[in-house]
């Protein structure tokens, strides 16, 4: 049983959830092939995502790129009440021009190594606003509602990068990271094509075998050999989606030979590489 896996499917430009958990629960570590965005409404919640931990506040706004592994930590029996958005990244891209980027918030979340604005006076800002009408339009079935829908989710992504972009909003730090388990993580996401070893890692970052393996599960749920993979096969499939040659592929990610490349490719996405080069040149 793998220690993480990807959750959800996106077979539209975006999908919103509004959730209500009315009694606490756990959550196991997960990831999406798909960008996340999630608004806290209520809840006594520490979202954990790669290695860092934010305590979160009602109306922050938690950004989860593709293929990043997170959980949310739930502390008491309060209502957890949160909007859920999934959107695609190539949704993002076909908006992109000299004028306007709506993965711009994405990238100063980057920038500031935060995966958490949080927007004062929320309740009374354009972008709290429009996050209203959005979440009412999920039940509108007046006419032309889907499309209302996406005006309205449009416009949310506006808001949210105008503010972004005119720092009316606070990157917030991480609380009870370790800043070495950190530098790793960046270290593995920087060096992703290249062989990395327990042994390589313990040397660079003056660590014992145990204590790295022992602290990078515990800190984060996964092991490093089962992060290094599933990174690597979502480097995969984004390279074969850009046409790349599924062979090059392979060796350009870090895998030894196809066959081996193949079979965890089609463990992790649920179809081989060539299945996917296949409807891509059927789209």
């Amino acid at each position: 049983m793998p220690e993480y896996k990807k959750v959800g499917y996106l077979t539209t430009d975006f999908k919103m959830f509004h959730l209500k958990d009315e009694e606490m629960r756990s959550f196991h570590y997960h990831y999406h092939d798909f960008h996340k965005i999630l608004i806290l409404l209520n809840g006594d919640v520490t979202y954990c995502i790669e290695g860092r931990s934010y305590d979160l506040k009602k109306n922050d706004i938690v950004l989860v790129h593709a293929g990043e592994v997170h959980k949310p930590v739930i502390h008491s029996d309060a209502v957890y009440d949160r909007i859920i958005i999934y959107v695609s990244p190539d949704f993002l891209t076909a908006y992109r021009d000299s004028d306007s980027d709506l993965s711009l918030c994405f990238q100063k979340a980057y920038e500031e190594k935060s995966h958490v604005l949080r927007v004062h006076s929320f309740g009374n800002s354009r972008l709290g606003a429009v996050t209203k009408d959005l979440d009412a339009s999920l039940s509108d079935s007046d006419f032309a509602h889907e499309l209302h829908h996406k005006l309205l989710f449009l416009e949310f992504l506006i808001q949210l990068n105008r503010a972004a972009g005119h720092n009316k909003i606070e990157f917030i730090e991480t609380s009870a990271s370790s800043e070495k388990i950190l530098s790793i993580l960046n270290y593995l996401n920087e060096h992703l094509t290249e062989s990395i070893s327990i042994d390589d890692l313990s040397s660079r970052f003056y660590l014992s075998r145990y204590y790295l393996m022992h602290t990078f599960k515990e800190q984060t749920g996964y092991s490093i050999g089962s992060y290094l993979s599933t990174k690597r096969l979502l480097l995969a499939k984004e390279l074969i989606l850009s046409g790349k040659p599924i062979t090059d592929v392979c060796y350009e990610c870090g895998f030894k030979n196809y066959s081996t490349f193949s079979r965890a490719y089609k463990k992790c996405f649920g179809e081989s590489p060539r299945d996917l080069r296949q409807s891509t040149l059927i789209q």
